[in-house]
């Protein structure tokens, strides 16, 4: 694969045979649907056929919770391995499951036009209808944490699983509710399912909820020109403010930190928030600045977190 870039045009892949493009993905309905949404974009903008490659992940296999078996790579460290043995020439993953440091030999080539990035609850009436004491299914520990910091009697069920599984305990009866990434609903065709969508100023949402990652080898300078026509600028700076502060904070998926980043009026906004697994404290703070200065914005919110105690609150689980 090495010997394959650098050979065409600016905007041409020099591959053997004019063969598609090897898009690696994980093989669930939503992860092949936003490949494919991927796949076509490319092909529409640059003319060159993409063909989607499943592949198996350590997250797809196991049935722990993700804090139990690594939390932050599980879904994509095979995928970037297909990437370095040449089995795939790019991959696409959903941003927040990437892990906030660098991988060598990967690059991050593009991040798409952002989705919808806010958390969603699922079931049959608002939070705020639901009855006392009622059965709430995540297994993400920062929606536990704004959970509990809005409803302290909720019984939270840590649960697994795709997207239809989950709405599936809803609809069974095992559980009166659960949140959902409202893109990954949207992408599935399932927003039938929404009976709410939680402003971020409720429920901060996972830091590049909502927004996709194409990458691909380092040394591979045409395919990240190739990648990068699908590129959105203004959802790149979002994300890296958000993923700055997950960063600083040395936190990964399976701490309690909710992040959004947006821009308005030519200006970058950004809010975080640390809270403890309880939901009876929480350290949330709001920055803005140029749009350019994204990752300054971001380290400078996360020190001004760590500042008022947002390390202690990350560390304690009841």
């Amino acid at each position: 694969m090495n010997g394959e870039a650098g050979g065409g045009a600016t905007g041409e892949t020099s591959l053997p045979g004019g063969r598609p493009l090897r898009l690696g993905t994980r093989k669930s309905l939503m992860a092949t649907t936003q490949s494919q949404q991927v796949a076509d974009a490319l092909t529409r903008l640059t003319g060159h056929a993409v063909e989607l490659v499943g592949v198996t992940t350590q997250g797809d296999v196991s049935k722990a919770l993700l804090a139990q078996i690594g939390g932050t790579g599980v879904f994509v460290n095979a995928l970037r391995d297909k990437i370095l043995s040449g089995e795939v020439d790019f991959a696409v993953h959903s941003l927040k499951d990437l892990p906030t440091s660098a991988t060598p030999g990967i690059a991050l080539a593009a991040t798409p036009h952002r989705d919808d990035p806010r958390d969603a609850l699922c079931g049959p009436a608002k939070l705020a209808d639901l009855r006392r004491g009622a059965r709430i299914g995540t297994g993400s520990p920062r929606r536990v944490a704004q959970l509990r910091a809005m409803r302290p009697d909720l019984e939270i069920v840590p649960i697994r699983g795709n997207a239809d599984t989950r709405l599936r305990k809803v609809t069974d009866g095992e559980l009166d509710a659960v949140v959902l990434a409202h893109a990954g609903l949207k992408r599935i065709g399932r927003l039938d399912a929404v009976a709410e969508v939680f402003d971020p100023s409720l429920m901060l949402p996972a830091p590049g909820q909502g927004a996709l990652a194409l990458e691909c080898g380092a040394d591979r300078a045409d395919l990240r020109a190739l990648l990068g026509t699908v590129d959105d600028a203004p959802t790149r700076r979002a994300v890296t403010a958000e993923r700055t502060v997950l960063a600083v904070l040395e936190a990964g998926c399976s701490a309690p930190v909710g992040t959004y980043a947006a821009e308005v009026d030519e200006k970058l906004h950004l809010t975080a928030t640390v809270v403890a697994y309880d939901g009876t404290r929480q350290v949330r703070l709001s920055t803005s600045g140029h749009p350019d200065d994204a990752e300054r914005l971001g380290r400078d919110l996360a020190n001004r977190l760590l500042a008022q105690g947002a390390d202690q609150l990350m560390g304690e689980r009841d």
